[in-house]
């Protein structure tokens, strides 16, 4: 297939007018037959989410192939091409019982690829425990994480930690080189969060929302993130931050540190009700998901509309969203040799969008999918 006419996404965020080439699931340097002709349009990777939890009615810890299949190919029709689903807070058993079922999956023809697993809980702070379940809340631990890993087949690419909470030090130091590990769900000081960064910790579980507010005496992780991590998420989603405080953001990280993704639940792509997210009751009126005490409970909005939300009502450029929901994203879990871009070998996985950001055509390992 050649694709002609698009103004096609650069890794640098710039958008430039060129042709595309796929030749059977990867893009290519040179090919031929079906020719598109995408005038007018942006062409841009699959979007890659590296924090959710589930959609249509599924959770990822349902730990069943339907939940999989479904939120694969609910994720794939929007845009999203590699997903990393997260975890909550769970024993170890039930855990392992996730893993084993991630493990088992098979990526489907209409679906996105399951490329990893965001272990958020259960290494986590209890007085920031968020929408987690405070009664299995665990010390970290690192032959617990191998254990749940092996049963992964290795999937496990992110794993969640207070580095406040007892242990957790010993734990980053045990596992930095096994996993990335993110800070989150924490009420760590700004020199506590320093000496994990030091320690081996990367990255930043969904930055603002379960830690201190950054502030001019006390910067918290925040500010220790700002100054030491390699990476941070940010929800996009217009309920869990302020579009000024996006702007700042990427601003103070710059757009090749932030990560966006949509930290969605069960009800994302259904009507409002009740739900449930780990194992708790959570009302969703709009994009707000609750539980009964008014705690935000992730969101109720695919990592896509979270990009045109801070394109179209927070003023971030294009082209750095595309960097935040593709490229870096991908960077941050290892698989930006097959996602996150569109080059010559990568996985033929992207979508058409119109000036206004609506979807025109999306391409799953170079088929078009709509």
């Amino acid at each position: 297939m050649i694709l002609k006419n698009a103004r096609v996404f650069q890794p640098n965020g710039t958008f430039v007018p060129q042709d595309i080439y796929v030749a059977g699931d990867r893009f290519a340097l040179e090919g031929s037959g079906e020719v598109v002709d995408a005038a007018g349009c942006y062409a841009i990777p699959g979007l890659v989410d590296i924090h959710f939890h589930g959609c249509v009615g599924y959770d990822f810890c349902d730990g069943t192939p339907e939940a999989l299949s479904a939120i694969a190919k609910y994720e794939a029709s929007h845009g999203v091409a590699a997903i990393c689903p997260a975890t909550m807070t769970y024993p170890e058993s039930k855990l392992t019982e996730i893993a084993q079922n991630a493990a088992a999956y098979q990526t489907e023809e209409d679906g996105a690829e399951l490329v990893g697993i965001n272990m958020e809980g259960p290494f986590i702070s209890e007085e920031k425990k968020g929408a987690q379940n405070a009664a299995f809340l665990h010390r970290p631990d690192a032959e617990m994480f191998r254990r749940i890993q092996k049963a992964s087949g290795g999937l496990l690419k992110l794993v969640d930690l207070a580095p406040e909470v007892d242990g957790a030090m010993e734990c980053i130091r045990a596992l930095h080189d096994e996993v990335r590990i993110s800070i989150a769900h924490t009420c760590a000081d700004y020199e506590t969060a320093m000496a994990a960064f030091a320690a081996g910790a990367k990255h930043v579980t969904h930055l603002y929302n379960a830690m201190p507010p950054y502030s001019h005496r006390a910067p918290g992780v925040i500010g220790a993130a700002a100054d030491a991590a390699e990476t941070v998420e940010l929800i996009c989603d217009g309920v869990h931050i302020h579009p000024a405080v996006v702007r700042a953001t990427l601003h103070m990280f710059g757009a090749d540190r932030v990560c966006f993704i949509s930290d969605s639940m069960m009800a994302t792509g259904l009507t409002d009700g009740e739900y449930s997210l780990g194992g708790q009751a959570v009302t969703v009126r709009g994009n707000l998901a609750t539980l009964a005490n008014g705690t935000i409970a992730g969101s109720a909005t695919c990592l896509l509309d979270c990009m045109r939300t801070a394109v179209k009502q927070m003023g971030v450029p294009l082209g750095q969203a595309v960097r935040c929901a593709a490229v870096n994203p991908a960077k941050a879990i290892g698989i930006y040799d097959q996602y996150g871009s569109i080059a010559a070998g990568k996985i033929a996985s992207f979508m058409l969008l119109d000036g206004d950001l609506h979807v025109k055509q999306i391409y799953l390992r170079g088929k078009a999918l709509l």
